[in-house]
């Protein structure tokens, strides 16, 4: 008999593709380790090892394989994308922002790339080069309200900045578009809260939020649905975990927005032993994807065990591609995670979860104050609606305290920065890991901050923004209305 043929390149290049689907990463890497031998100028071929090395923890080796696929394809947008991503991890800040620039070089929107590199600094820490590229662009572009917000966000706005009578003149403007007005306003109630005009704030607070509430409406009724059609799929279920430990261990630092989730994560991740992931968002989808078919979530107990080893494995490897981590503790603080804990509880043996619980009234104050990308948190731009929020997001974390006490430590905000140190020491023993002095150093531990508290968490830890509600406490007369009776804490 003659042998079979041998596979084509493309048929090869497809199942080690499929490989990389189904996690058999070292059979992947061997396939397609050939096939660069083939066709040495093919780029996706670096690409996909790239991607297999972030899946394994190797953030150095990612960064190697990725850089070969950019020198294939210099202009390619996605792969530009992939090496920022890349060398972000690294903490390789001028590599960057060197492939920033050559994002913004090939860009069909080039305004739009620059805010983006703007963003980067601020994110890494380097507000001063932020500022000076911000303030260039508002000189050529004074009528883009999301530049004035941006820039804002990170400095105190002086009452005799030259930005005030852009930004008034801005507002002023009928017409200008609803999307410029809605960033213009927040950014006009930063800088008036800057300034100790504090009785001006509510007003552009309020503009700011209507426009944004008319571009993205929310659906009360909808929400507690869905809340409740996973919390039954998860009711009565075995939480006895399947399968076995692997690294790295995830730790889930769950919270309300602006609860005080990314001071908490820092502290966790200035340990030697661990690294932040930020907001990572896998945990929620891998389980939609896998559990829910035509809108109905299949129930936990029904789940086979190799299903949910299949779940720990995959968001596993997608831990170590974003964080780098290939062992100790990954945080990842995905603000949906607690609607799923049953599936990750059973999943991952080893996770953990920390919730973070802020008085309600400062986190409703500072959720109104600041703006969250459109469609996201739509609940954020209505003050009843977040008390809403706040109480049901408040009743999943009790329902699964209760449930596994063992794995769930909640700390409070008030408590971590009145007294840094013994609430800092339980948050980390809460993440399974031994003290650590840097811990309460996490300034210094460099990488990026990609949260609403990109400024705030690279201070000292302080109590200033304990209460701050109480200033606007007429303003905030809806929430207090839509909270009722209930107590705060």
């Amino acid at each position: 008999m003659r042998p079979a043929p041998a596979a084509s390149p493309d048929a090869r290049y497809a199942a080690a593709l499929k490989r990389i689907e189904a996690g058999a990463f070292d059979a992947a890497r061997t396939e397609l380790t050939a096939l660069r031998m083939e066709r040495p100028k093919a780029a996706e071929i670096p690409f996909q090892l790239s991607r297999i090395a972030g899946f394994t923890g190797d953030p150095d080796r990612r960064a190697q394989e990725i850089d070969r696929a950019l020198a294939l394809k210099p202009d390619t947008p996605a792969l530009i994308d992939a090496a920022i991503a890349a060398h972000t991890l690294l903490g390789d800040h001028d590599r960057v922002l060197a492939l920033h620039d050559a994002r913004i070089r090939i860009a069909p929107k080039p305004l739009h790339a620059r805010t983006d590199k703007a963003l980067y600094l601020q994110q890494a820490g380097r507000f001063d080069e932020a500022e000076a590229l911000l303030r260039g662009l508002i000189e050529k572009h004074p009528k883009e309200g999301t530049l004035y917000r941006v820039l804002f966000a990170t400095i105190p706005v002086a009452a005799d900045d030259p930005l005030m009578t852009r930004l008034t003149r801005l507002l002023a403007d009928k017409g200008m578009s609803d999307n410029a007005r809605l960033h213009a306003h927040y950014a006009m109630a930063k800088a008036l809260e800057d300034q100790g005009r504090h009785d001006e704030i509510f007003a552009h607070l309020h503009a700011a939020n209507r426009l944004q509430r008319a571009a993205a409406p929310y659906d009360r009724e909808a929400q507690r649905r869905e809340q409740a059609a996973w919390r039954a799929a998860q009711d009565g279920a075995n939480l006895v975990p399947v399968g076995g430990s692997e690294a790295p261990r995830p730790v889930f630092v769950i919270g309300m927005p602006r609860s005080g989730t990314t001071l908490a994560e820092r502290i966790i991740g200035a340990h030697p032993h661990a690294r932040a992931g930020g907001e990572l968002a896998h945990a929620l989808r891998l389980v939609w994807d896998g559990f829910v078919k035509n809108g109905r979530v299949t129930p936990l107990a029904s789940v086979p065990p190799q299903a949910l080893k299949a779940l720990g494995r995959t968001y596993r490897a997608r831990l170590r591609h974003d964080t780098g981590a290939a062992e100790g503790v990954a945080t990842d603080k995905s603000i949906q995670s607690h609607l799923v804990m049953g599936y990750l509880a059973k999943a991952l043996p080893d996770a953990r979860f920390v919730a973070i619980r802020r008085d309600p009234r400062d986190v409703a104050l500072s959720i109104y104050k600041n703006h969250f990308r459109t469609g996201t948190h739509r609940y954020s731009n209505d003050l009843a609606d977040i008390a809403h929020a706040i109480k049901a997001h408040r009743a999943s974390l009790d329902h699964w305290r209760d449930r596994l006490p063992e794995r769930v430590t909640e700390v409070r905000y008030e408590d971590l920065v009145a007294e840094p140190e013994p609430t800092a020491r339980r948050l980390v023993a809460a993440a399974g890991l031994d003290w650590d002095p840097a811990c309460l150093d996490f300034r210094g531990t460099g990488g990026t901050v990609k949260t609403l508290s990109v400024a705030q968490v690279r201070q000292p830890i302080h109590s200033g923004r304990r209460e701050a509600w109480r200033r606007h406490e007429t303003d905030l007369s809806p929430f207090f209305d839509a909270w009722g009776d209930d107590p705060w804490d």
